[in-house]
């Protein structure tokens, strides 16, 4: 393991140069934070590529490519962390699972998959951060989870999704008011249509018109307001749900 004074920052779903994870690890790096990130199906070199850019701005980095859907991934991945970097003491759930659906195409298998990735690899993260965390004795931490405005308005053929990235609101509500006696809080943020790796030009031109502020949000967008909640500025704020969609347009 190698040592720091750094504080240590895990973030899940940092799999691409253009993903909102990666402008999360980016965001936290600035602030002096050591990172571990976990990715899923990304570029070896890019990989590599990212780990050099980060040992150049002076931090220590660790990553593993761990599938969120095992049962046991939380364990697998506060172990290699630990060991790697040392134990964190911020934890951004990141990562997400999402394929079209709809009532016609709802099926058992899609709904666990989703299930899977959004639900118990957040919430057993999330528990067995927390539980670490406590044992270490340390004073402040952070747990930023990533939803996508659901309570906002309806997103149809998007079912799976929207019901299980809707269930961390809720359990970011309760586990803050859990957690706070032991100096950690618990947010969610919702970062909006984000033009990350998922949107083409077609999409943009559809969605440009929604944003009043004249763009579209960017990854560096919500990597702000993340930065911010891992900082000790935003110590005061736990079990909210914050939107930051730039006055994104629903209809």
């Amino acid at each position: 393991m190698t040592q720091s004074n750094h504080k240590v920052a895990l973030v899940t779903g940092a799999s691409n140069r253009r993903d909102i994870g990666t402008a999360i690890c980016r965001q936290l790096a600035g602030k002096g934070f050591d990172l571990f990130f976990t990715h899923w199906k990304a570029e070896p070199d890019w990989i590599e590529e990212f780990h050099h850019e980060l040992k150049r701005a002076g931090i220590n980095s660790g990553s593993a490519e761990i599938d969120l859907s095992e049962a046991d991934a939380a364990f697998q991945i506060l172990d290699a962390a630990q060991l790697t970097i040392g134990l964190p003491s911020i934890l951004v759930n990141n990562a997400a699972h999402s394929v079209r659906d709809g009532y016609r195409e709802l099926d058992a298998r899609i709904l666990d998959e989703h299930y899977q990735v959004n639900m118990r690899a957040t919430f057993l993260l999330s528990v067995e951060f927390a539980r670490r965390f406590e044992a270490s004795g340390a004073e402040s931490g952070r747990i930023i989870n990533l939803t996508s405005g659901q309570d906002l308005g309806p997103m149809p053929g998007e079912l799976a999704y929207a019901a299980t990235k809707g269930a961390i609101s809720a359990f970011t509500k309760s586990l803050s008011a859990e957690l706070a006696p032991i100096g950690i809080t618990v947010n969610a943020v919702n970062p909006g249509a984000t033009d990350s790796t998922w949107m083409n030009e077609g999409i943009r031109q559809h969605l440009l018109p929604k944003f009043p502020m004249g763009r579209i949000g960017q990854p560096s967008d919500i990597a702000k307001l993340i930065g911010f909640l891992a900082s000790e500025e935003g110590g005061w704020i736990t079990g909210q749900v914050i939107h930051s969609e730039g006055g994104f347009l629903r209809g």
